[in-house]
């Protein structure tokens, strides 16, 4: 290739680099290169092509080659810059920099600007390299060839700027070269400024200043800087504050540095170098206090000064604030960074003053950290002093040995120096070694007299080494003198020089002031900011120790504090201040929770301010931390009794009384636990419980008594325990006393009711004598009272009445003349007056307003003056009195009763609504019986049932029970009262409680037996034999009646009932005739009639029952004998009369009283006619009339099954229904419930909560001796144990047929039931039996079960037809065909039982005989809609032909009918899934599914899973 040819090679070249045709460029070079090798253009064309067809390493070859064959041509080393430069090229940076400056070589005397250009990249590739000594370097060349240039000055100014942007991280290399080029840069820039002074120019100074400061070296340039800038900008803080850190941190306080210092703060107070170097200041002048406070605020501002925060820590050191100078020291090495120069001598000076803080906290762990920091000091094991700091570290620690080796030492080569021989005297302190202490601590003060620590250590020697040098004045306090002159802030001296003054000189004022100033030195000091508060309250400066307590408790953090908290707690509780006890108790527990005289100071303090439960809890807690404190268990157990929880405080005192046997409180508070428990038994009307405590509360105080006879308060509640059973019949009152409060030496003696209110009357006499309080004479008065009540009642002579009386009434008028503003007395006065035996009424109405006038809200006054005006005849003032208390106290009982009586005397609607509403207050004798009289009236008026006021007063206010409960409470308070014994037995019989109701009347009779009226008595008698009739004790009610003349109407038709009852038939009809004649009434001779037809129907003689119904029903018939005629048709099962009768039963008989009987006599007729819909229909109207009435959901319940099984679901609901709405249905209810659920075919997998199974489980529980809820319960069994094979689980009740067989046989025997009733109960259970045993495989059982069941029953059609089944059975089981004369045998068998669906399901599995299956099912479902028969029918299909429509039809008609039992569905969805997939319809599989899903079938959905999977 020619020359010529290699030109336009290389132009071709440089045209396809142009047109970005990088490859056909490679191309042309190539052939360039293959003529000549060493064309230097062709090399750099494929340098270019290579790097931009991204090949760096053949582009890198080639330029290198052309730089290798024209070093000094600028076009390779610019390619090569180029492709160095590119982001993708990594690791090259150091040959990028060799490249520019061979560029800068070429560009330096050519073209200027590509020059700089080159050289900003130069030195930005160095910046990043972090090689700030070559940034320096190039940056100066580029300035110096500017100034060359002639730049002007502006521009050189940003070019320095520049360089100390570039060049300001390079104080973190430590590199000596580039910090001068930055410091040159700084000055240059300072000085190349157009504008100054400006604020540019005062930016970029204070920029230099802040470098100059990193610098230690650089002092003299730092100081010229800031002198420099401070005559530029005299109002700039900025240069002085610098140049104040800088003297701070130099450590050379100078007077130019104390100068600065001033006029830093001239210029701005609240510069925080400025308030440091105040800080510094005012530590050489000795104001510690000062300087704390100065160098903590200013070190807020300026933080990053390690020598301010020595300072501080030094200043702390000398106020003993050791802790804070720890953290002070922590501060400064945080602030120090890497120590190095200066800066390690600022480190071992914290270290050691660190130490010094530690050890003079004086803990283990403290000492520990002391022993680390002086570890860290550089050439410590050659510095005494700080070897005399590691020894006492080590003592403090407890390293003796360790100690003792640096001590000998020390004195061993440094014995001239102070701390060696201080180091040696805290040992032989520490060890207890006072005289070797003393001549060691003496040493130190020789060589240093001026260390306040050893004076006061000395003293501590002198005060513990005897109490001849405690007490003599040159030895300890003239030491702790010395020491707190030497050093004003050291509080430990202070405190034993108050120790010294309160103990051996006796001056508590001096001790006072000693301690005071102790604690204001040192806030934590609890012993003497104790002292100080307890001098102060002995001194009577109650205000100095509240301040003190104030000023801790201000500052206390949570938790601190114990002992101020705790004191001032005390303080406000001895003051009536419990609130602010209570929370200054609980801020000293929060400190210390485990103190148990706090918790029980807490206590106090809640009980103080009425916070009873929160008391207890604190005695509690007390008690628990503290076993031993009997107090607080004491104080749990009072709070207990306050609180009325008298049975957990009786606990409470008795574990006191294991502990301390004599412990009188706790024996006063248990008597007084068992007489309130006896009051509040006296308010429920308990008397005998009430006794029992009323004895044990004796027996209590009086142990108390004989430990205290001294104590007046015992023998008052002694009394009081005695006259509480004024109230009590004396039959009840038999009570032992211990034998010592009856004056004898030992054991108990029995008390009756009358000598122990006469025992009570010599208590209260005893508790006089102690102490003649008003209160104990007017409880003595009372007392005397009380016996003359008692006395009264037993109708003893007037004499010793009256002359009780007369003393009650003199001991009244002693307790109003010694308290005449006490209304008690006052009113207790008026009631003696006002009794008859006395009868001063007078007296009695001027007690009862002066009892007024003392206390005007006075509700008891009040209503005893109204009583009073009442018993005179005064109803209107009486009224008037009654009204004034009702509007005191509206719940006060006696004023309702009051007005009751008034409303009675005047004949008021409002009588019987006014005795309601007391007993619905309170029970109260007056109340109650006057309540109990209006209820018996009311009931005994029979006219008015349907009235609103009967409705309102008898129904809806519940009134017989109320009447039967509070008159309960009044016979046993009262046994002598006949007519009230008479209205119970009246309200016991209307409630049916009869054996209540005749003893009742029993005790009415026993009291009216011996007294002058007959009639009452002959009525009482009448009351008994009637309420023994009901019974069922008719002998006995025979012999009743027949003790009193009959000749009245109720006591013959009585006596009539009773013979029948018996079953004396004829005396029975003798004596209804004989009642025949003696009636009346219409009505009552209708009623003779009905009961003579009874007595004939029982003789057998249905005509002449009939005669007498129909002649009842001639005149005025009554529902009595329109039911008994209509009950004698159901009976002889003849409709048309039962019709009729129910026709005109239903014309006369239309309220809701009875609706329960004449809805039970309808069903009955309709179940008679056969119109079973009907007889569902009648209760359902019924309870839709009646819907609050449990009987008719009952009967609901009972009657669905049988007559509307369809319907079972429902009859279910029913009987939950009756269940909720009355409990006491629960027996009948539940079984009832089972029944219907068992006919709807629910069972445990659907619920296992509210099942047939659960459910008879229930009403078995409830009513065991029930038969037929134990053959449910088979039957439940039978039904678990089929769904148990349905899917596929273990049965869980097998076996148990014989059982169940065994125990409905027993339970039949033992009730009075029909005997067909049991008859038809035996043999079903008998049937289900054998049908279980059947289906569990158990043939020859089954079969041994029928044949037993055939011998007793030879002509039982339902054995036989089990009979036959089984055996065929058994040859089917065989495999072989059934012969003819089999086959006839079981047709003969089904034809005999028709009826029976049973008969027509004969399991014929044989596949031969589908037709007899057919015609059996069909037959069957003839006589009713039976599941199992269409399932049959259903799965015949299924085996005829699976696929047909008609299977699908007959399979789903099973599945979807509602109300077929799940079990039955459970298999007929199963054979339909089946079905399904064989037709593959994923439609209605979906819906099969669902359905599924809904009603729980397991077996469905795990099938659908493996008919998916396979298809």
């Amino acid at each position: 290739m020619s020359n010529k040819e290699v030109k336009a090679a290389l132009k071709s070249a440089r045209d396809a680099i142009r047109n970005k045709e990088y490859k056909e460029a490679l191309k042309h070079c190539k052939a360039v290169l293959k003529q000549e090798k060493n064309n230097y253009n062709a090399w750099v064309f494929i340098g270019l092509a290579a790097a931009e067809l991204e090949q760096p390493d053949q582009a890198k070859g080639a330029y290198k080659k052309a730089i290798e064959l024209e070093p000094n041509q600028l076009l390779a080393w610019q390619g090569l810059a180029n492709l160095y430069e590119k982001p993708n090229q990594t690791d090259v940076r150091g040959d990028l920099a060799d490249v520019y400056q061979k560029l800068l070589q070429l560009y330096e005397s050519g073209d200027k600007q590509k020059w700089y250009d080159v050289c900003n990249k130069l030195v930005e590739l160095y910046h990043q390299e972090k090689k700030y000594l070559e940034v320096a370097e190039t940056w100066q060349k580029l300035i110096q060839m500017k100034q060359e240039e002639g730049a002007e000055k502006a521009e050189l100014h940003q070019l320095w700027k520049k360089m100390i942007q570039l060049l300001k991280d390079s104080t973190q290399n430590q590199d000596n070269k580039a910090e001068q080029s930055l410091l040159t840069a700084f000055e240059h820039a300072v000085n190349s400024a157009d504008t100054v002074p400006g604020e540019d120019h005062q930016n970029l100074y204070k920029d230099f200043i802040q470098c100059l400061s990193k610098f230690p070296h650089e002092t003299a340039r730092l100081e010229k800087a800031c002198h420099d800038m401070m005559a530029l900008y005299p109002t700039v803080s900025y240069p002085l504050e610098v140049l104040c850190l800088h003297f701070v941190q130099s450590g050379t306080l100078s007077e130019e540095a104390l100068d600065c210092f001033s006029r830093l703060l001239e210029m701005d107070a609240s510069s925080g170098p400025g308030i440091i170097g105040f800080g510094i200041k005012c530590l050489q002048e000795k104001k510690y206090g000062e300087a704390v406070k100065s160098l903590t605020e200013g070190l807020q501002k300026t933080s990053e000064c390690p020598a301010a925060w020595h300072y501080l820590a030094e200043a702390q050191m000398k106020i003993h604030k050791h802790r804070d100078a720890v953290l002070s020291c922590n501060q400064a090495f945080k602030a120090l960074g890497t120590p190095e120069g200066p800066s390690l001598r600022w480190k071992n000076r914290i270290l050691q003053l660190k130490a010094e803080a530690l050890i003079k906290i004086a803990d283990a762990d403290a000492a520990e950290e002391a022993i680390q920091s002086l570890e860290q000091i550089v050439d410590a094991s050659s510095d005494p002093v700080v070897l005399a700091l590691r020894g006492r570290a080590y003592l403090n620690k407890g390293l003796m040995d360790q100690a003792s080796k640096i001590s000998q030492e020390l004195l061993s080569s440094h014995s001239d120096l102070a701390e060696s021989h201080a180091l040696e005297g805290f040992i032989h302190y520490s060890q207890k070694n006072y005289e070797h202490a003393e001549r060691s601590f003496l040493n130190a003060i020789e060589r240093k007299d001026e260390t306040a620590e050893y004076h006061q250590y000395l003293g501590l020697t002198y005060w513990f080494m005897s109490d001849e040098t405690k007490k003599d004045k040159g030895k300890a306090l003239t030491q702790f003198l010395k020491a707190a002159k030497l050093d004003t802030y050291l509080g430990r001296v202070f405190c034993y020089l108050g120790n010294y003054y309160r103990d051996i000189a006796g001056d508590k004022s001096r001790a006072r002031g000693c301690y005071k100033k102790a604690f204001e030195l040192d806030g934590t000091d609890e012993e003497s900011g104790t002292a100080a508060v307890d001098l102060s309250v002995e001194l009577g400066d109650m205000d100095t120790a509240l301040s003190i307590l104030n000023e801790v408790t201000e500052k206390a953090s949570t938790g601190g504090a114990k002992w101020a908290w705790l004191h001032r707690g005390l303080y406000y509780l001895r003051t009536g201040q419990p609130s602010q006890a209570v929370a200054d108790l609980q801020a000293a527990l929060r400190a210390d929770p485990k103190d148990s005289n706090c918790w029980e100071s807490l206590g106090e303090a809640y009980l103080s301010r009425g916070s009873y439960s929160t008391a207890l809890k604190s005695f509690r807690k007390a008690s628990e931390l503290n076993p031993e404190l009997v107090y607080s268990i004491y104080k749990a157990a009072a709070v207990e009794q306050i609180l009325g929880k008298y049975e957990n405080a009786i606990a409470t005192y008795q574990q006191i009384l294991k502990k301390t046997e004599d412990y009188v409180p706790a024996l006063k508070g248990l008597g007084e636990c068992y007489l309130m428990l006896a009051r509040s038994a006296l308010d429920d009307y308990l008397d005998r419980k009430a006794v029992d405590y009323i004895e044990q509360a004796l027996e209590f105080f009086t142990r108390a008594t004989k430990l205290r006879p001294d104590v007046s308060c015992l023998w008052k509640l002694l009394g009081d325990t005695c006259t509480s059973v004024h109230v009590i019949s004396p039959t009840k009152v038999n009570v032992q006393v211990l034998g010592s409060l009856l004056g004898k030496d030992a054991g108990k003696e029995m008390l009756k009711k009358s000598e122990l209110l006469r025992l009570g009357g010599r208590c209260y006499g005893r508790a006089l004598k102690l102490m003649p309080l008003p209160s104990i004479w007017c409880d003595l008065g009372i007392n005397y009272y009380r016996q003359a009540e008692d006395l009264t009642a037993v109708g003893t002579d007037m004499n010793e009445i009256t002359e009780l009386l007369e003393k009650s009434l003199q001991c009244l008028k002693k307790a109003v003349r010694l308290d005449s503003k006490n209304h008690l007395c006052w009113n207790a006065l008026g009631v003696v007056a006002s009794c008859s035996a006395i009868g001063n009424y007078a007296l009695a109405q001027h007690s009862f307003i002066k009892s007024v006038q003392a206390e005007q809200i006075n509700v008891v006054a009040w209503t005893n003056l109204g009583v009073l005006y009442l018993s005179t005849g005064n109803i209107e003032q009486a009224h008037e009195a009654f009204k004034i208390a009702q509007s005191l106290e509206p719940s006060y009982l006696l004023c309702w009763i009051g007005q009751a009586l008034i409303a009675e005397s005047i004949g008021s609607y409002d009588t019987m609504d006014l005795f309601r509403h007391t007993t619905e207050l309170s029970m109260h004798t007056e109340g109650a019986k006057g309540y109990a009289h209006w209820v018996c009236s009311t009931l005994q008026d029979k006219s008015n049932r349907n009235t609103e006021l009967y409705l309102y007063n008898i129904v809806q206010m519940n009134a017989v029970p109320a009447a039967q409960v509070v008159m309960s409470k009044y016979t046993e308070r009262n046994p002598d009262d006949a007519s009230a014994f008479t209205m119970l037995g009246y309200l016991n019989e209307y409630l049916d409680l009869k054996r209540q109701a005749a003893d009742a009347y029993e005790r009415a009779a026993s009291l009216l037996k011996n007294s002058e009226d007959t009639e009452k008595y002959h009525m009482a008698m009448q009351n008994y034999g009637r309420s023994l009739c009901a019974l069922g004790q008719c002998d006995k009610a025979i012999e009743v009646y027949t003790s009193i003349p009959l000749t009245e109407f109720d006591a013959i038709v009585g006596i009539a009932l009773a013979y029948f009852k018996k079953g004396l038939l004829q005396e029975s009809m003798k004596a209804y005739e004989k009642a025949l004649s003696v009636a009346e009434s219409e009505q009552d001779k209708a009623h003779i009639l009905t009961a003579l037809a009874i007595i004939e129907y029982k003789q057998n003689k249905v005509d002449a029952a009939k005669t007498l119904l129909f002649k009842c029903s001639l005149k005025e018939p009554s529902t009595e004998s329109l039911k008994a005629l209509c009950t004698l048709g159901l009976v002889k099962q003849d409709a048309t009369l039962a019709t009729a009768a129910l026709k005109e039963l239903l014309k006369h008989e239309k309220g809701d009283d009875r609706i329960y009987e004449r809805c039970l006599i309808a069903c009955a007729v309709y179940a008679l006619q056969g119109r079973n819909v009907e007889v569902q229909r009648e209760v359902s109207k019924a309870i839709h009339s009646n819907p609050d009435n449990p009987a008719l959901w009952s009967l609901l319940s009972r009657l669905v099954p049988l007559y509307a099984s369809q319907k079972a679901k429902g009859g279910a609901v029913a009987g939950t229904i009756a269940h909720v709405l009355d409990v006491n249905h629960g027996k009948e209810v539940l079984l009832n419930i089972a029944v219907n659920q068992l006919a709807a075919g629910c069972h445990m997998l659907e619920d296992e909560k509210n099942n047939p199974l659960k459910n008879i489980q229930k009403a078995i529980h409830l009513c065991p001796d029930n038969p037929a809820a134990w053959a449910v319960l088979m039957a439940a069994c039978h039904a678990e144990n089929t769904v148990v094979c349905l899917t596929n689980t273990h049965p869980k009740r097998t076996d148990l047929e014989m059982t169940l067989v065994s125990t409905v046989s027993a339970k039949t025997g033992k009730n009075n039931l029909p005997h067909n009733y049991i008859r038809n109960l035996e043999d079903w259970c008998l049937c289900q039996a054998i049908t279980s045993l059947e289906e569990t495989g158990k043939l020859s059982e089954a079969e041994a079960l029928c044949t037993k069941g055939l011998k007793s029953c030879p002509e039982h059609p339902a054995l036989f037809l089990l009979l036959r089944q089984i055996q065929c059975k058994q040859l089917l089981q065989s495999h072989k065909e059934l012969p003819d004369n089999v086959l006839e045998e079981l047709h003969k068998t089904v034809m005999t039982s028709s009826t029976s669906v049973a008969a027509w399901q004969a399991d014929v599995s044989n596949e031969h005989w589908p037709s007899l299956v057919q015609e059996a099912t069909t037959e069957a479902l003839k006589l009713s809609s039976c599941p199992l028969a269409a399932l049959l029918q259903a799965l015949l299909q299924y085996n005829r032909k699976m696929g047909a429509r008609e299977t699908r039809r007959m399979l789903e008609r099973v599945v979807y009918q509602p109300g077929n039992p799940e079990t039955i569905v459970s298999v007929a969805r199963w054979y339909l899934l089946q079905h399904l997939y064989a037709k593959d319809d994923h439609e209605l599989i979906h819906v099969l599914v669902e359905n599924a899903k809904a009603n729980g079938d397991v077996r469905a959905l795990e099938l659908n899973e493996k008919l998916s999977a396979s298809a």
